[in-house]
């Protein structure tokens, strides 16, 4: 089955684009920097140590109930 076009021309149109810097990271969203905040919070309300960079898995979601 013959294919649309030829394949040494595949890739050519993205080798040619420019190459732009990617756009700078934007903040958390309202309701997840609340939740990282308040278990940073509660941490420290009971002494344990608080990692420098805390990751989304490590906050424990509340369980369905």
């Amino acid at each position: 089955m013959p294919s649309h076009g030829s394949l040494t021309k595949a890739g050519k149109v993205r080798s040619q684009t420019p190459k732009i810097p990617p756009k700078p990271k934007r903040n958390l969203v309202p309701r997840v920097r609340n939740r990282r905040e308040y278990w940073i919070r509660q941490r420290k309300a009971q002494g344990l140590p608080v990692p420098t960079i805390v990751p989304p898995s490590s906050v424990p979601r509340k369980s369905a109930s």
